[in-house]
């Protein structure tokens, strides 16, 4: 076994206390107490102040010299690190102003089947897809890769594919099943999003994941392979669909945008949306958007009517499995699992999500004592009342 110095000791205690008591992310700072986030909030790990030196000397035992060099040329460096076969971290090391930091996020060993994550069987269904392009998208820390590890989980598991993914770094292992899964790191395997997914188009895959549609020629050779015929996974760190199709045609020129329009809503298959929601009983769910490409959702893409696309979304909830974000927290307050005033704090659009809670609107619950309230709440008679 290979003698680790005194730093990378201290590290990978820290690492050990952090998965121990479901923690997400270790940050380290010169000149700062090490900090570990649980449930979404920064908890002191210890009371020991890392300077500058330790800092630099865990940087020198953890990272290659050509990683150390890159560091120090970039000012910031990607990588993976492993502990043995306990746990694997995506890790950033970078300079500020006091000397280096790190961010160091755990990469779960486990990967959690969709049963699991209890999410709505409209994204099950996103399994069944053969082409097309379906994103899931949120911000950083919201549950994306672990939703997306199910996903090829469950085709790994059900179907017999040739799966490509392209990560930066490479997060979750899935062994091969039914699938044949080759797993390329950005860095390490190849030099690039794009380079790998040039190659992967002469390398007769059947399903390409790509770990993150950063610039302009990722965007264009992920719309082609999903055009010809493949299915492409990957992400965005967007808020909703709206945002990211808004986003995705805004990375392109005015002149080439009505071009991209088109090839996406012809192409989208789905879009999820997430964000993480605190409980009453102390964890975090899912809150979901969720995008299914239908005849509607179509056009509106393509005629440049994003705007109309949430009020299709809640439209389609009972017909499609589609759903807003708002109706996603609608019914975790339902089902008891979130508070109002988180339901309040995180929706959407507040006086809407408050007005449907009072059994007030679409997607209200009323109860039967209830009935007619909703008439009263504008000035107008209930069904039942007789008219003067």
């Amino acid at each position: 076994m290979a003698t680790i110095g005194p730093m990378e000791t201290k590290l990978q205690q820290y690492l050990r206390v952090m998965s121990k008591n479901g923690g997400s992310d270790l940050h380290l700072k010169a000149t700062a107490i090490p900090r570990v986030r649980i449930h979404g909030s920064l908890k002191a790990l210890g009371k020991e102040v890392w300077d500058a030196t330790m800092m630099e000397n865990l940087a020198k035992e953890i990272l290659t010299p050509d990683q150390y060099t890159k560091l120090s040329e970039d000012l910031q460096l990607d990588f993976s690190y492993v502990i043995g076969t306990e746990g694997r971290f995506r890790a950033n090391f970078f300079y500020q102003m006091n000397g280096l930091s790190s961010v160091m996020r755990i990469i779960p060993v486990e990967i959690l089947p969709l049963e699991k994550l209890k999410l709505p069987k409209a994204v099950e269904d996103l399994t069944e897809i053969q082409r097309g392009m379906i994103l899931v998208t949120g911000v950083t820390g919201s549950g994306k890769s672990t939703t997306l590890a199910a996903i090829v989980d469950r085709i790994n598991a059900t179907q017999s594919k040739h799966i490509i993914t392209v990560e930066d770094p490479v997060e979750f292992v899935h062994p091969d099943k039914k699938c044949l899964i080759n797993q390329r790191g950005v860095g390490e395997d190849t030099h690039s999003f794009a380079d790998a997914l040039k190659a992967a188009l002469r390398e007769d895959p059947d399903i390409i994941l790509v770990g993150e549609m950063r610039d302009i020629e990722t965007i264009e050779i992920a719309l082609h392979a999903a055009n010809t015929g493949h299915l492409v996974f990957s992400t965005l760190h967007t808020l909703d669909a709206k945002e990211t199709i808004d986003r995705i045609i805004g990375t392109f020129g005015a002149e080439e945008q009505p071009r991209i329009r088109l090839a996406l809503a012809s192409v989208l298959e789905g879009v999820l949306s997430q964000r993480l929601i605190p409980t009453i009983e102390g964890g975090r769910v899912a809150g979901l958007e969720i995008l299914k490409k239908t005849a509607r959702i179509e056009q509106l893409i393509a005629e440049d009517r994003d705007s109309e696309i949430p009020d299709a979304l809640a439209e389609g909830k009972e017909i499609y499995g589609t759903q807003t974000f708002d109706q996603s927290l609608l019914d975790h307050f339902y089902d008891g699992k979130i508070t109002e005033e988180m339901a309040l704090e995180y929706a959407t659009n507040p006086s809407d999500m408050k007005l449907r809670m009072q059994g007030v609107g679409k997607g209200a619950k009323v109860n039967p004592e209830d009935e007619g309230k909703e008439a009263e709440f504008f000035g107008l008679k209930g069904d039942d009342e007789d008219e003067e």
